[in-house]
């Protein structure tokens, strides 16, 4: 099977700056797509971050500017570097992968456990 394990959430002041992790493990033949969600308390979960196996990104307009999500395929590893948080950006944030395994010709979605991010004003 696959395993999406993320890290380095935390609490930080408005204005601060974290970053995440989320390494893929497992029968990892490739990964395409990786991406970062978020859900807050009471709201739906929503997209904050994606990039393709080319490296293409995209982001939520809420975000642009600030985050910037980055992987390193050698390590089955994506990034998420949140610089100048705000409260708003308060939940919490599941790792997400296109995998396709180890003898198997279907590619899967994955999702992390997730990792709790909370900005305090």
């Amino acid at each position: 099977q696959v395993r999406l394990v993320e890290s380095g959430g935390g609490l930080v002041q408005a204005g601060g700056s974290l970053r995440l992790s989320c390494a893929a493990s497992g029968l990892v033949f490739r990964i395409n797509a990786m991406g970062w969600y978020r859900q807050a308390p009471g709201k739906q979960r929503e997209l904050v971050a994606v990039i393709t196996g080319g490296e293409n990104a995209n982001y939520a307009d809420s975000v642009k500017g600030r985050f910037t999500i980055s992987r390193d395929n050698a390590k089955n590893t994506v990034y998420l570097q949140m610089n100048n948080l705000k409260p708003e950006d308060t939940a919490v944030y599941y790792c997400n992968a296109d995998v396709k395994r180890i003898a198997s010709r279907l590619v899967d979605d994955y999702w992390g456990q997730g990792t709790q991010v909370t900005v305090s004003s």
